[in-house]
Order: C-alpha cells, then structure tokens, then sequence
C-alpha cells in the first residue's frame, strides 16, 4: 500500500524493538508515555458493562444502489480544508523515544493515506524542551491537517496562551484540542483535580490563539449540552469519545499503587455515555458544528453508523496501536481495510459520498 516513490521517513523495523509486549523497555513509573502505550498493549484496559453503542444500528440495505462502486469517494471537508478520508488518527501518544517513533509512523502512513492525525498530550514537551521532537510531526506528514494536544485541566494550573502556542508549534499544528479526562486525573497518580472555572479559560484561549480550538472527551463522552456550552465559547469543533473503548480509570488502575483506588477503579468500569448516543445528542443539539466521533469505533461500518448519525470525522484509537506498533505495511493495511469496508457500506446504502451518508434514512435503531 506505500505510494511510489514515497520518501522512507519511517524508522525500519527493528528500531521499533522495545515497543509492544516484551518490547517495551522497563522504565522508571513517572515515564507516562510508555507505561500508557505498554498497558494499552498488554492488559485489559476496555471498559466493561457499556459499549460504544453502534450495535444497536443497522443499515438497510440498497439492493439496487445505482451506484458504481469505483464512484464511491471518501472525500470530505473540515473546518474548510478537504480531506481525502473522513478519518482521524487519535490522540495516542508521545513523550519519549520509543513513542516518539509510534508517532512518526502513525504521521508518516496517515500522510500517505489521507487521514488527519491527532500527537498525544504535548504538555511534557512544553515542560521540557528535550522532549519536542517526540512530538513534531509536520515533517512526516506536511500536508495533513495535525491536531496538537494538552489537557484542559492545565489552564488552571499555569498554562496560558504562550504554552497553548507552544504546543500548536511544536506539533507544526493545524489546530489544538484540549482533552476533558477528569475521572483518568482522579485515578492518576500524578493527577491534576482542579477542573474549576475552565470553561471561561476555554473561552479566552479560543479568541486568542492563532488556531481552531477544539475539546474532546478520552473515553466518557460529551453530552449535548455540554457540547453547546462549549460552542458558545467559542470552540470550534467537539470530539465526543465516548464509552466503549479504553478506560482510562482502568489504565490507571494497573499504575497505582494505592490499593484503595485500585479497587474503586472497578466501580467505574462501565462509567460514562456511549458514543453512538454522544454522536446523536451533540448533532441534534447543535446543528452545523463540526463533530467527531471517536470511542471505541473498531471497523468502517462503525465508522459508516456514525457518519449517518452526524459525525463529520470519525476517530480511531487504541484499535491501530497493535499495527502501528507491529510495521508501517501493517499499520498501511488496517487503515486501508477500515476504508474499504466505509466505502462498502456506503456502496450499501446507495451513498456516493460522507455528505450522503449523513442522516440517512437507512440507519436504523434495532435496540432500545
């Protein structure tokens, strides 16, 4: 699946040995970034009790699509810039040499194939300059759009507008998204708690910096009206990731080392609101915003329910990390898989492009 004549700007394979289960390199427990992507590997991290919700949907099927299938297109529009996919690579990672090489191939195959790609949490490349180039993606991937990364909770503890731009210019970023991940920070050895007054930062930040601001969920969704109140804020696009994929309390769970929080933790395994009803409620809410669905979306057809449900982009997470870890024409062949079977249910419904297939009236709801 590699273009011809595509430059090899990913590192080969055996540099990527200490990445993966008996791969990863033992690291002293503040090293986040690798603790995060080994766990997300190598144990059961998936929330329990609730799901993202797209089983409850089923496409009627278009026996006679009037369509040719080589007509189907993936083509789409984002806050003004065309993609070649309506996909997005999440927010995953980065912080240290090991998942910094994740990020270029994840960049480097996103590039190739037309995908937006979102860096992990930049705040530890803010702090600490050395840690940048984990984080600069631009030169892998110089035509997509990249969505830089910081928790939304630091503007109350000291980062501002110039720590804001900091990040949006270390990741040669289109625009920022600052990630809502109270419960993960409660449960989180090191975590920040203090989720007071954000909205008005929210605010301010959006009319000063020289990108869209974005908010996103990392794993318990975003409802309707908080989507709203985010909006009228002046954000500029809401990513619901919703319930039914990884649990970021269940993550954390395996980090610390406070018994008690180890055990509250499964209090909270089915904690949250899933991302077919985050996807339904934000659009039905705020009709004309920018929305992405993300949460524990596993296949097209996934992807394909929540483009019909409202979603403009669709993310995809933890489900690419075992390819992106494994080799760039692994991690080639499961993004285009994912395209192909979007393309198919497209095919399916009689749906020549992402704009067709939003509010169709061949989704149907099957469970209650």
């Amino acid at each position: 699946m590699r273009e011809a004549g595509r430059d090899n700007q990913l590192h080969k394979d055996q540099d990527f040995q200490g990445v993966g289960e008996h791969l990863l390199p033992e690291v002293p427990t503040g090293e986040r970034k690798i603790e995060h992507v080994r766990l997300c590997l190598n144990e059961d991290v998936n929330a329990q009790g609730i799901t993202a919700g797209f089983e409850s949907y089923r496409f009627r099927h278009a026996a006679l699509p009037e369509l040719d299938f080589a007509d189907v297109q993936l083509n789409t529009m984002f806050l003004g810039q065309e993609l070649r996919t309506p996909f997005l690579i999440s927010s995953m990672t980065g912080g240290s040499g090991a998942t910094g090489k994740i990020n270029e191939r994840l960049a480097a195959v996103a590039e190739a194939r037309g995908w937006a790609f979102g860096v992990g949490s930049i705040r530890a490349a803010v702090e600490k300059e050395e840690l940048a180039a984990s984080f600069s993606m631009r030169k892998f991937a110089p035509t997509i759009p990249i969505i830089a990364n910081l928790g939304a909770v630091q503007l109350n503890y000291g980062f501002g507008k110039e720590a804001c731009q900091r990040a949006v210019d270390i990741a040669g970023a289109s625009m920022l998204v600052l990630h809502l991940n109270g419960l993960q920070e409660i449960f989180q050895p090191e975590g920040n708690t203090n989720f007071s007054g954000l909205l008005k930062k929210i605010e301010k930040l959006c009319g000063e910096l020289s990108v869209p601001v974005g908010v996103k969920e990392v794993g318990w969704g975003i409802d309707g009206e908080t989507a709203a109140r985010l909006y009228d804020a002046g954000v500029s696009f809401v990513d619901v990731a919703g319930a039914g994929g990884t649990s970021w309390v269940q993550v954390e769970k395996f980090r610390n080392e406070d018994m008690m929080k180890k055990a509250a933790a499964e209090a909270f395994v089915d904690w949250g609101i899933s991302t077919a009803e985050c996807i339904t409620e934000v659009r039905q809410m705020n009709p004309g915003k920018a929305v992405i669905g993300s949460g524990g979306l596993t296949s097209g057809v996934d992807a394909a329910k929540a483009i019909a449900l409202g979603a403009d982009l669709v993310g995809f997470g933890r489900s690419l990390l075992g390819a992106a870890v494994e080799s760039e024409e692994a991690l080639h062949q499961r993004l285009h898989q994912v395209e192909f079977e979007l393309r198919t249910a497209m095919f399916g419904v009689g749906a020549p492009r992402p704009t067709d297939l939003q509010g169709t009236k061949r989704l149907i709801r099957t469970i209650k």
